[in-house]
């Protein structure tokens, strides 16, 4: 009988709501709740009164939970976060490397002068042949450092004489005469330079600390070039804590040096480091490992055999699931060595205005010349005096720093990437994040050769320092090329190609109210026009609607319709300024009131300021 009562008297219950989302909905569940389940405490709710001061606060506190709960679950989505420190969770969390301001790459010609080896033999003597080591800084004429990759050998060994001979990708020209007799050659060989400046910092390390975490104080770092204790212990960045070897190139002196360059050398990384870039400053923080020194495995590279997969008692297996990064694995996370001197060289600065023209980087500011040959003081002065430097191409590759926004864009296609190149979406994804110290492309697009199913196009661009779209150098190609081979699939083939630049300039006709002020106007629709072409709304194969330019210049107050809008074609050299060579048929390309590019083609508004032509017509 009791029981029956009970469930009587749960069903007299009213049902309780919990659908409130702001103030006034909670206020009206807690009114009601009120007056059903206390009629006899507090009858009087209006704003004045201590019941209506009750209600009010109830409903606050539920509106502002409510406010944080909906504000943190946004958080947890890359489409609605909007906190600095929850947008670098959110990007970090995908993948993506958050780097700074991007510096430029360019080939630079290094020329030197030397003796010939005699009146009558007019070759360059083999024993004034040197060796520009790498980190030599040049200088342009905007003082941008520029710092030269790796050493430029100006000599090869003969491999079978083993003799000093002339590198066979130097180009040699008549140098300096006496007596009409030639007495020395001039030598040029390219090498690949980086811009950004070159900083040296040394902390003091005391007492072990597991994952020591230190940040540089120079933002936009590009390269870690070193960093070494007082103790002579050199750390190498990994990607993550777990690789305990690193590869790298050396030079192959062996036989077979004319058909293989570079040696790959497996180093075992005891100590060793993760960089990450925080997005609010872009400083650089390093984190070490977690063991001591007392931990260290002697095997620094595992026995491959004590993986193999054990049969007992049988004579037969199925598949096994292998794990092959074990192969890099010892029992440690790195080794953070105590009471020590940290000395940290790293390179930092980039953006746009490192994308210095051609011609101007001629100054040498720190160069060393080695001498294999060992020859006499004079022939060492006259080489390192006449060392001259100059860039024939345009440095490209710089960029500012990527924006949250930008960043944040490409988590959807990272999260479905992988650690090798499959999709289109992974190739992009790749290019865009390369590492910033090989330079950075304003734009890339991927489309299929139809003349080899297993090849793509990957067309790209970049920009000057005032913004304009110039071709990639090819320093940042072969960069790119060198950067992808590690991540593509064997069998897949990679063009990686200039996309064509298509400059353009707008002319529209509008009727405008007469009324308004007609040049007030005509400002007003033209900007509005630049902030839709500027460049940054633009991607490769994009095309223009021109529907949608005749709306931004509709929707502005006071005009009253677009009677023209035309697109003219730019190229070459109009009234001073320079446009791109490219050639386009404005007219036969558009379909629809859709302009489209050639394949692999970009169009660019170059000079937003005069490109734009308007003007005002009688509606009479």
């Amino acid at each position: 009988m009791a029981a029956i009562n009970n469930k009587q008297a749960l069903k007299a219950v009213r049902q309780r709501k919990y659908l409130a989302r702001d103030f006034d909905g909670f206020r009206r569940t807690i009114l009601d709740y009120a007056k059903q389940y206390y009629p006899d405490k507090i009858q009087d709710f209006s704003e004045a009164s201590l019941g209506g001061l009750f209600l009010d606060m109830a409903a606050y506190v539920g509106d502002n939970l409510s406010f944080y709960l909906d504000h943190m679950y946004g958080e947890l989505n890359f489409d609605t976060v909007v906190e600095t420190k929850n947008i670098e969770r959110t990007i970090t969390n995908a993948g993506i490397k958050i780097v700074g301001a991007g510096p430029s790459s360019v080939e630079v010609d290094f020329y030197i002068e030397v003796p010939v080896i005699s009146s009558t033999d007019l070759r360059p003597d083999p024993t004034a042949l040197p060796t520009i080591s790498s980190n030599a800084i040049l200088r342009s004429a905007s003082s941008i450092n520029f710092t030269l990759v790796d050493n430029l050998n100006f000599w090869k060994l003969n491999p079978t004489t083993k003799a000093l001979e002339l590198a066979d990708d130097v180009e040699v020209t008549n140098g300096r005469r006496s007596g009409g007799a030639i007495i020395s050659k001039i030598l040029r060989k390219s090498g690949i330079c980086v811009s950004g400046t070159e900083t040296t910092e040394t902390f003091t390390i005391g007492a072990f600390q597991q994952f020591r975490r230190i940040t540089l104080g120079q933002s936009n770092v590009t390269q870690i070039i070193s960093v070494t204790d007082s103790q002579g212990n050199i750390y190498y960045e990994v990607d993550n804590l777990t690789n305990d070897v690193v590869y790298k190139n050396t030079l192959n002196t062996a036989m077979n040096d004319s058909l293989v360059k570079d040696s790959l050398k497996v180093i075992p990384a005891p100590y060793r480091f993760v960089s990450n870039t925080a997005l609010s400053d872009r400083r650089t923080t390093l984190t070490f490992g977690g063991g001591t020194a007392d931990s260290l495995d002697d095997d620094a590279i595992p026995d491959p055999s004590e993986f193999a997969i054990p049969l007992r008692y049988t004579q037969t297996f199925s598949r096994r699931s292998v794990n092959p990064q074990r192969l890099l694995q010892t029992s440690t996370l790195g080794i953070a060595a105590a009471n020590v001197a940290l000395t940290i060289r790293y390179r930092h600065g980039g953006g746009l205005s490192h994308n210095v023209g051609p011609g101007t980087i001629r100054s040498i500011s720190n160069v060393a010349l080695s001498f294999p040959e060992n020859p006499g003081f004079e022939i060492k002065t006259q080489v390192r005096t006449g060392l001259e430097v100059d860039n024939s191409m345009q440095a490209s590759g710089g960029e500012d720093a990527p924006t949250d926004e930008e960043l944040l864009a490409l988590v959807p296609a990272i999260k479905s990437a992988q650690e090798r190149i499959v999709t289109k979406e992974d190739l992009l994804a790749r290019v865009y994040t390369m590492p910033s110290n090989f330079g950075r492309v304003f734009r890339a697009s991927v489309s299929n050769n139809p003349n080899n199913p297993l090849a793509s196009r990957l067309h790209l661009i970049s920009r000057s320092p005032g913004g304009a779209l110039i071709l990639s150098s090819d320093a940042l190609k072969i960069n790119l090329k060198r950067y992808l081979s590690s991540y593509r699939m064997i069998s897949d083939a990679i063009d990686i190609l200039d996309a064509e630049v298509i400059n353009y300039e707008v002319f529209f006709e509008a009727v405008i109210d007469p009324s308004y002020n007609k040049t007030t106007l005509l400002r007003t629709i033209i900007q509005a026009l630049q902030a839709q072409l500027d460049i940054k709304n633009f991607h490769i194969n994009q095309p223009i609607v021109k529907s949608e330019l005749i709306n931004t210049i509709y929707s502005q107050d006071g005009v009253i319709s677009v009677s023209t809008l035309t697109l003219n074609n730019l190229y070459g050299t109009v009234k001073n300024r320079e446009y791109s060579s490219t050639t386009f048929d404005m007219v036969n390309n558009t379909k629809n009131q859709i302009v489209y590019p050639t394949q692999g083609g970009i169009f660019e508004l170059r000079y937003p300021d005069v490109n734009i032509i308007g003007r005002a017509v009688s509606n009479v």
